[in-house]
């Protein structure tokens, strides 16, 4: 049985395509923790902050998963981000180009690292 190099000298664009992408992410992560600094004089709902956080921490999970080369991950980052974008779209009417970019990222940076990977015996 052939073992899988996952090791970084081999997988270098892989590993720094999802470190730009996670770098990109928690800039909207601090757009959150601003907001919740803030929320009681801009009022916005306490309940909205739990949504958002326990999307932000499914979000960081689910870019664990496709380092650790599990394609759930890969289905569940966009979905999530976008779920993310719309809490933000529909409580507070606020446009997060962090979000955007992240999802920019992951179709066009990091897919290009997944697609090879896909069809392998790396990705499970």
């Amino acid at each position: 049985m052939k073992s899988v190099d996952k090791s970084f000298k081999n997988n270098k664009d892989y590993y720094l395509s999802f470190g730009l992408i996670l770098l990109v992410f928690l800039l909207s992560l601090n757009t959150d923790l601003a907001e919740f600094s803030q929320h009681q004089s801009l009022n916005i709902p306490t309940g909205f902050f739990y949504y958002t956080f326990g999307i932000d921490i499914l979000i960081i999970l689910s870019w664990l998963l496709i380092l650790f080369f599990r394609k759930i991950g890969v289905i569940l980052f966009p979905v999530l981000v976008m779920l993310h974008f719309g809490l933000h779209n529909y409580f507070l009417s606020t446009y997060l180009y962090s979000d955007i970019t992240a999802l920019f990222l992951f179709v066009g940076v990091g897919l290009i690292a997944i697609i090879p990977r896909w069809n392998d015996d790396v990705m499970k």
